[in-house]
């Protein structure tokens, strides 16, 4: 006789979580659109070529084209022409793999890595102004949660 009271439960539950779905998915809609807006307007730059200059400022020594496309989880193809417009703008340079002249290696030029500090501080400040109603802790709790539910989720796929 339980077994009825505790399906509607189970339904709101799920409900719950469809609604966290959604309001998560609206948020990073929201602050995406703005920070894409912002990059091409006060850059004049794109959010996949900040993402490409931001795993090459990581890498100071440069990346192997496909372990950036890979880092990045898209093609190669998207890689390639991100870089290639780069590499025009002086920004990025690609190098033959010593011993291997099929596979490149591309890094931050100087003047790259003093274009992506200024735009990763920026970027930095827009995402604080954007999500400064949400506190630090609350901030740190959330992004717990999210990673912990990351790596279990890894885990079982």
């Amino acid at each position: 006789m339980d077994a009825p009271a505790a399906e509607p439960a189970a339904q709101q539950n799920n409900r719950e979580r469809l609604r966290l779905w959604i309001r998560l998915l609206r948020v990073a809609r929201i602050v995406e659109g703005e920070l894409r807006e912002r990059l091409k307007r006060e850059f004049d730059s794109t959010l996949p070529r900040f993402d490409v200059m931001s795993a090459l400022y990581r890498e100071r020594e440069g990346m192997l084209m496909s372990d950036l496309s890979r880092f990045l989880l898209v093609s190669n193809g998207n890689v390639t022409g991100i870089v290639d417009r780069l590499v025009s703008e002086g920004l990025v340079v690609r190098s033959s793999r010593e011993g291997d002249r099929r596979t490149s290696i591309v890094r931050l030029t100087d003047a790259g890595v003093e274009r992506f500090a200024a735009m990763a501080e920026a970027h930095r400040s827009w995402v604080e102004e954007l999500l400064h109603d949400i506190s630090e802790d609350d901030a740190r709790e959330l992004s717990s949660m999210l990673k912990a539910f990351r790596s279990n989720w890894e885990s079982e796929h």
